[in-house]
């Protein structure tokens, strides 16, 4: 998880990748008295539980071919270890200070509802829902195999396994899940978290339709932790798993309720449709919890919300890079220099378009690298950005005449027009963000398969929805910028090289990462 305040956000939702342990000084003081004996008594349990744990899920399987687990387990290795993991299971959450789980409503049995969907997501520590559902089947990443303990305990339940790195898998685990969900009875319950990721539990952000996929009848699970104090989660930004950890376990119990909805019947034409699935659900379980149903979404381990097929960053990175380098003190004409040192490295090819947070620091003219990280960090994972996506959505800011020049600059070659291929590239470089699915707005602008400036132009400042991107990502909050309108930084042209090298290598296939 990502740490730190380099960039906020205000969306017209509550955040929900932002969660921070809000602690008073007392509290401060009560949680070092009680953490520093709480704690590791807490954490040794745990730890002897899930040690025990260890050996006896492995023998689940023990002695089995691969053929026969492939089958659901039953006979007496399902009577005997079934309930000793489940035991243990409890064991080590109420080792953790889960005295007490309180359950409203009846769980659905496996002809019902072959499958659980719980929501919010909010951590790890979720996991205690597994009791409440006789550690019902769930999915999981295939790299959590290689865990100690962990890889055992999916063993043992049997789990759909999935790479998020290998598409293949991906196939694979769909196929399997919906094989799974349609057995009628022949494969155990299933529980799945379509959030897909954790979050503050503000609002619920847009469920993945992974569940929702066979067209098979699910059950709402709503899980509310009501304490004083919200450690539990963690979150794509602020409290750490570690501090998560240690607030947990530092208090004398924690609260969670469980709660079982109705069953949840899909329509046909929901059946047809597993997004629209997914949707209803969504919206019906945020109802129930009295929270909004978002469109956020967790992409490529980046918290984006959709307006469209397009994947916005919750803040513009573009904005934030501009307001990071006028509060180190940076004069206008010091952000043109840097453009401009920008477009000189991205023409000549020398050293490639790729820059570390260290040569970001002298390219910026940065008095410390800290900067320099956090803007690395709005555009990608580590700290290195493509100095092609850092250039042009900022450039688009500076002046709304800018966005237009560099729109401009992406038809002056070649034919006259972008393939879908090349309009993903030049969202992506505009927005700051990869764009995958850009092929609504590529429909919409085309005229008889053709896209053109005219028409590009047109939908992005006329049509409702592409209107709020530009007025929120492509154009600067205040009314005619210091930086020059038309030509680009230290007076270069925003020329084609450039352009056909940062919208997707427009005329080479090259796609920005």
């Amino acid at each position: 998880m990502e740490k730190g305040d380099c960039c906020t956000a205000t969306p017209e939702y509550p955040h929900p990748f932002i969660h921070k342990v809000k602690l008073t000084r007392s509290l401060r003081i009560r949680g070092l008295i009680l953490g520093s004996i709480l704690v590791p008594i807490r954490i040794t349990l745990a730890a002897l539980f899930f040690l025990i744990m260890w050996p006896v899920a492995r023998l689940r399987l023990a002695g089995l071919s691969e053929e026969e687990r492939a089958r659901p387990v039953t006979g007496w290795r399902r009577w005997l270890f079934h309930p000793i993991i489940w035991l243990l299971s409890r064991a080590v959450f109420f080792s953790m200070g889960f005295l007490w789980v309180k359950v409203k409503g009846r769980r659905a049995n496996l002809k019902e509802a072959p499958v659980l969907v719980v929501a919010p997501h909010s951590s790890f520590l979720d996991m205690i829902v597994l009791c409440p559902t006789q550690l019902a089947t769930v999915v999981s990443r295939s790299e959590n195999t290689k865990l100690p303990v962990i890889g055992a305990l999916l063993e043992f339940n049997q789990s759909v396994l999935v790479s998020r790195k290998d598409p293949e898998s991906r196939k694979k685990a769909v196929t399997e899940l919906i094989e799974r969900l349609t057995s009628k009875g022949y494969w155990p319950q299933m529980l799945m978290f379509p959030e897909g990721t954790t979050t503050n539990g503000q609002s619920l952000i847009k469920f993945k339709p992974g569940a929702f996929l066979a067209a098979v009848p699910v059950q709402p699970v709503l899980l509310r932790y009501p304490n004083k104090l919200d450690t539990v989660r963690w979150t794509y930004k602020g409290t750490s798993w570690t501090e998560a950890v240690w607030h947990t376990a530092s208090q004398f119990y924690t609260n969670m309720t469980v709660e079982f909805l109705p069953v949840y019947n899909p329509s046909e034409e929901e059946k047809e449709n597993p997004s629209l699935y997914a949707d209803n659900v969504q919206k019906l379980m945020a109802k129930a919890l009295g929270v909004p149903a978002t469109d956020y979404v967790m992409e490529g381990r980046v918290p984006v919300s959709k307006l469209g097929d397009l994947s916005l960053p919750l803040a513009s990175p573009g904005r934030e890079t501009l307001s990071l380098l006028r509060k180190n003190g940076l004069e206008e004409h010091e952000i043109e220099a840097a453009l401009g040192k920008m477009i000189d490295r991205c023409l000549s090819g020398a050293q490639g378009s790729k820059a570390s947070a260290d040569e970001l620091t002298s390219i910026l003219s940065l008095k410390d690298k800290q900067t320099a990280v956090c803007i690395c960090g709005l555009y990608s994972k580590d700290e290195t950005v493509d100095l092609r996506q850092l250039y042009f959505s900022v450039s688009a800011l500076t002046d709304f005449t800018n966005f237009k020049n560099l729109l401009h600059s992406a038809f002056t070659e070649g034919k006259g027009s972008l393939s879908g291929e090349e309009l993903s590239g030049l969202m992506g470089a505009m927005l700051g963000i990869s764009q995958h699915n850009t092929g609504a707005l590529y429909a919409e602008a085309s005229r008889q398969g053709l896209l053109t400036e005219e028409n590009l132009l047109q939908v992005l400042t006329t049509h409702l929805t592409y209107q709020k991107v530009v007025n929120d990502y492509l154009q600067p909050e205040e009314v005619g910028s210091r930086l020059s309108p038309g030509p680009a930084a230290n007076g270069k042209a925003v020329n084609n090289g450039l352009t056909h090298s940062v919208s997707g290598s427009l005329h080479h296939n090259k796609k920005l990462e």
